[in-house]
């Protein structure tokens, strides 16, 4: 019988960091990038994603989509970066782009494979709290599947706002805290299909698409864009939609 895994102990205070939460994904670095692990959600996801990303930084900045590098010389955050899943596309797409995440191990494993790519990518192991003490700013925050992972939602918020420069935009997805997020976005996901492994989400941490909205403009931001994201289990992908119940993807800008 193969050896556990040690969950690695994290300890992040005075930061809307929730401690178990970057344990626990800290125990999963190793598997960031195999795409049928654990995160293989994520790498399913990951084509509508930076659909919405690139086509949202285009639209906002007057950029040409269709180029080669449509959002080269943007300076780009990811937050809660993990293994660098959006960092690398959006790096091969021309952006300046900084990865942030909590758990070291997952920086480690970021920072590995990015030099295994022959790409150019800033990884830093801390929270956004750390960034915003320094005065940084960038032209776009990626904020995609964290929220619902953060113990202080509003502090999160928050310190996310004030990184994104005046004319800035965020870019973001999370969960819908509907009936049937709970249905499906929990315990289907977890509990009958094996999406993701059982624990890894709380339905009570789901935020609505106002509760969002409310919490950007308390910071001087405003959401200009909303999207679904579907599955088609007739074609076994993810697809852009219109429907919100459950996972839902959003811009806002920084006035």
């Amino acid at each position: 019988m193969a050896e556990a895994k040690a969950t690695p102990t994290v300890e992040y205070h005075g930061t809307s960091a929730a401690n178990d939460e970057v344990s626990r994904f800290a125990a999963l670095a190793e598997d960031w990038w195999d795409e049928e692990g654990p995160f293989k959600p994520l790498h399913r996801l990951n084509p509508i994603r930076l659909t919405f990303i690139r086509d949202s930084l285009c639209g906002h900045f007057d950029r040409n989509a269709k180029s080669v590098k449509p959002i080269k010389g943007l300076k780009v955050l990811d937050i809660g970066c993990g293994g660098g899943l959006l960092c690398e596309p959006l790096s091969r797409l021309g952006a300046t782009v900084t990865g942030i995440e909590a758990a070291a191990e997952s920086i480690a494993i970021a920072k590995s494979h990015a030099r295994e790519m022959g790409l150019n990518i800033t990884y830093r192991t801390g929270v956004p709290e750390d960034l915003v003490t320094k005065g940084e700013t960038f032209d776009a925050l990626i904020n995609m599947e964290v929220i619902e992972h953060v113990a202080d939602v509003d502090g999160f918020l928050d310190a996310c706002c004030a990184l994104v420069r005046p004319g800035g935009i965020m870019l973001l997805s999370t969960l819908n805290r509907t009936w049937q997020s709970l249905a499906l976005g929990k315990i289907a996901a977890e509990y009958i299909l094996g999406w993701v492994p059982p624990g890894t989400h709380d339905w009570r941490h789901f935020v609505k698409p106002s509760e969002m909205a409310r919490g950007l403009r308390r910071n001087d931001m405003d959401m200009t864009a909303l999207r679904g994201m579907s599955y088609a289990p007739l074609v076994g992908e993810w697809q852009l939609s219109n429907d919100i119940d459950i996972n839902y993807l959003a811009m806002a800008v920084k006035s």
